[in-house]
């Protein structure tokens, strides 16, 4: 025995039988190298997705109208719903009726007015009563023709929705030619009274201005009498007022139109805890005409049509080895599998639970840390697609 180990370790050469000895210990290096490696790298499902806009009611109403359905594209700027007007257009006919009230006091001021001439100068306060007057009775027909043109583009709007509606149901041939023809004959008529309205309010606008020229030229050569502005105060005053309504009614009109904010497609979220990053399409319905809706409440959801980035987590174990520019490989394993290189673009600041649909017990939440990954160009994917995460 003694001889045989000495013949294994004799200085300067190994003998066969150690051989099977320093192929295990490499064998358990190369493992534990491997090992210590897999536990600094991660491997993970993450979900493509895009942005997604909230279109919401700008106020309290009624729902008039959706223009568009369910898994519909929109463009950004395009009408997709609005909200019922009869309130706005209801104040609208009683400014126009406020206006002709107006109209109706400035007679009587007028002959007050003019009854008490003779206690000054006739010729003058004559002419700076008319004067006055003039200027007066442009302001409140501008006034009117403005209230006109505001009720009649809101009527507008709805013939212009008749039009569409009745152009889509003469290409499915649900209705005869005629109608659209109908349709488009009385959106076509309504045009033009507003254009000539419009034009009429024009003018008005040129001769209330002129009309102030001429007082203000006539006021800088006489006196103003104090009783001439103190009887038409309270007019001008109420007048200005309807002015104003006028502008703020045209801009709530306007409002109740919604548009899509996005480029995209229409689909509906439903808010289930934890589940928001999960940006799942058709989980439920847009809403419905004749809805009561509060300002804010979502109407409909618009989700980007490609999705721009992939949202991910990693156990707190691996919380270190993620960070912003961290390089990583896209592995798509359905349809045309791909395979592409891209970075973190973003680490959140917390610790959450992992959505549902990324649980590996459907039983037993679990909880990561989320980042967010920056799909490379020619990386073809839906929104809601899972997509394997592995660190380079």
């Amino acid at each position: 025995m003694k001889i045989q180990l000495r013949n294994i370790f004799r200085p300067g050469r190994l003998h066969p039988q150690i051989f099977p000895v320093l192929v295990w210990l490499v064998a358990v290096a190369v493992v534990a190298m491997l090992f210590y490696r897999g536990s600094q790298r991660f491997e993970v499902v993450g979900i493509a997705q895009g942005q997604i806009a909230h279109v919401c009611a700008p106020v309290d109403g009624r729902l008039k109208a959706v223009y568009v359905k369910l898994f519909d594209n929109v463009a950004v700027g395009q009408k997709v719903a609005e909200l019922d007007d009869k309130l706005i257009s209801a104040q609208i006919e009683t400014i126009t009726a406020t206006a002709e009230q107006l109209r109706a006091r400035l007679i009587p001021t007028q002959e007050q007015l003019l009854t008490d001439m003779s206690d000054r100068e006739l010729d003058m306060a004559e002419e700076q009563r008319r004067f006055a007057i003039d200027v007066e009775r442009a302001r409140l027909e501008a006034l009117g023709l403005k209230a006109q043109i505001a009720a009649d583009k809101v009527t507008l709007e709805d013939l212009t929705a008749e039009v569409d509606i009745a152009t889509d149901l003469l290409a499915k041939d649900a209705i005869a030619p005629y109608e659209l023809q109908k349709a488009q004959m009385l959106y076509n008529a309504l045009a033009e009274k507003i254009e000539k309205t419009e034009e009429q309010l024009s003018q008005a606008q040129e001769q209330l201005s002129l009309t102030q020229q001429r007082r203000d030229a006539f006021a800088g050569q006489t006196t103003q009498h104090p009783s001439i502005d103190a009887a038409l105060e309270a007019i001008r005053k109420e007048a200005a007022v309807q002015e104003k309504l006028v502008e703020e009614l045209t801009l709530q009109r306007k409002a109740l139109v919604v548009t899509a904010p996005i480029d995209g497609v229409v689909i509906q979220i439903l808010g289930r805890t934890n589940d928001v990053a999960l940006r799942r399409a058709g989980e439920g319905i847009i809403r419905k005409p004749g809805e009561m809706i509060l300002a804010g409440q979502p109407i409909m959801v618009i989700a980007q049509g490609q999705p721009t980035e992939i949202l991910s987590y990693v156990i707190e174990s691996q919380i270190g080895q993620i960070k912003p520019g961290t390089k990583v490989v896209l592995i798509k394993k359905t349809e045309s599998p791909q395979i592409a290189q891209s970075e973190v673009t973003y680490v959140g600041p917390v610790v959450e639970q992992l959505p549902a649909r990324l649980w590996l017990n459907p039983n037993m939440p679990q909880y990561g840390l989320p980042f967010v990954v920056r799909i490379p160009e020619g990386m073809d994917l839906r929104t809601g697609e899972s997509v394997g995460i592995r660190q380079l």
